[in-house]
């Protein structure tokens, strides 16, 4: 009953080819989850430092598989072969030997001396195809591309162009006969291989060696490809908080020089006053080209602007302002503030008679800054959000930054009672002490 239990020859060489791709696959996984190893994927010209660091970190792994093999007989973590073949094809010929070196040298302490010289072989072969291909050729070997390998053959021979598929994919082929070859002439003792007792299991190692190449290609080219769309949106998001931004500034330059340029002929004098005024707030603004500062910068500014708004109004406009103290470093979109006074302003006090208060005040709230901006005035029609049009594109804006930096769970929200004034809220998730950020 115990001998029907084990594995006959040929069940166990089909056991170890599957675990020998899983565990290819398993390395390759494991590695690319690690930064540093996967920046030095993202870009084809690599120093001597992010080689040696790719050899090292893949070879190690190896050699240690390797000795698995040797020290608990795990055939499938024998990856000399592909793991020296498929450094030299990434990281060029002098990485790739260096893993050849590492994953022979357990193997020619247990005298495999053919090993070592074999392993370092498939390292130089992998870098001359890496310095012969284009570099973009090597990511788009997947394993799936051996089931169309009969219309890339086609393509070899119908045209005089190489198709650097099938050759990148015809190198470890070539690579597991020799050794195959080799094995069969010295012995295993000189020489590991996976011996084949008849055709059918010889392709199935063959394919094996190919999967254990393209394997983890396609892992690393998904993860290469993730990165890229990462950075693709953080780019777009970028562009687009760009055009938000540069919407916010002149439409808030427009409607100060529009006050500016109705003073002009009956107060000259505060019409210079305005214009000094203005110069100076555009100037604080055009220093900075960051897209976040701190609460008390944003308030600065703030006092800047209403300086001018103070002048239109004279002391029929109040301000107050109830600030906690520990809410002034946080970081905020610059230009965040002003589009909201602005509207308390024009849809709040501008049309009440006897003029009224704006009041900005701060606060934390679960893990939360809190910011109000509040007026007494005449009140305005909304539903509680600027989307619909309602408070003008300074609003709008206000609300799509908020949403575009912080997720649609972030807006600006409005509430307003008719004849007793507006609020307008901001929650921001708590951020500071990290200095100015661009998006």
């Amino acid at each position: 009953m115990q001998e029907d239990r084990l594995l006959s020859a040929e069940q166990l060489l089909l056991t170890t080819l599957l675990l020998k791709v899983a565990v290819t696959a398993t390395l390759a996984t494991m590695l690319v989850r690690f930064g540093q190893f996967r920046r030095i994927l993202l870009t084809e010209k690599r120093a001597w430092r992010e080689r040696l660091t790719f050899a090292f970190a893949f070879g190690i792994p190896a050699s240690i598989a390797v000795a698995a093999r040797l020290l608990l007989n795990y055939d499938a973590a024998d990856l000399s072969l592909a793991g020296s073949f498929l450094a030299g094809l990434i990281a060029g010929p002098y990485a790739g030997a260096i893993v050849g070196c590492l994953v022979g040298l357990p193997a020619l302490t247990a005298g495999e001396w053919i090993a070592i010289i074999f392993a370092i072989g498939c390292g130089f072969a992998g870098g001359g195809l890496r310095e012969l291909s284009p570099k973009e050729a090597i990511w788009h070997v997947t394993p799936f591309l051996v089931t169309a390998e009969h219309r890339h053959s086609w393509k070899l021979f119908s045209r005089i162009h190489v198709d650097w598929q099938t050759t990148l994919l015809a190198a470890p082929i070539a690579l597991e006969l020799l050794r195959q070859l080799l094995g069969s002439r010295f012995g295993e003792a000189r020489l590991f291989y996976l011996g084949a007792p008849n055709a059918w299991l010889l392709i199935l190692i063959v394919l094996t060696t190919v999967m254990s190449v393209a394997v983890p290609i396609k892992i690393w080219n998904t993860a290469r490809i993730e990165h890229r769309l990462q950075e693709q949106e953080k780019l777009l998001m970028a562009a687009r908080l760009e055009a938000l931004a540069s919407q916010i500034n002149p439409h808030f330059l427009f409607n100060t020089l529009t006050s500016i340029s109705s003073s002009i002929r009956s107060h000259p004098e505060t019409a210079r006053m305005l214009i000094g005024k203005l110069s100076g707030l555009l100037r604080r603004l055009l220093r900075s080209q960051d897209h976040f500062v701190t609460l008390r910068d944003e308030l600065a500014s703030i006092d800047e602007y209403l300086d001018i708004e103070t002048v239109r109004f004279g002391p029929t406009l109040g301000v107050e302002k109830r600030i906690a103290p520990e809410t002034l470093d946080q970081m905020v979109p610059s230009m965040l503030l002003q589009p909201l006074v602005e509207n308390c302003i024009k849809h709040g006090l501008s049309r009440k008679v006897g003029g009224g208060t704006i009041t900005i005040s701060s606060q934390r709230a679960k893990g939360h800054t809190v910011i109000e901006v509040t007026d007494d005035g005449l009140g305005m029609v909304t539903d509680g959000a600027p989307s619909d049009g309602t408070g003008g594109i300074g609003l709008r804006n206000v609300d799509e930054r908020l949403r575009v930096i912080y997720g649609t769970n972030y807006h600006l929200r409005l509430s307003s009672v008719p004849g007793e004034g507006t609020c307008a809220r901001v929650e921001i998730p708590e951020l500071v002490d990290v200095g100015s950020a661009s998006a």
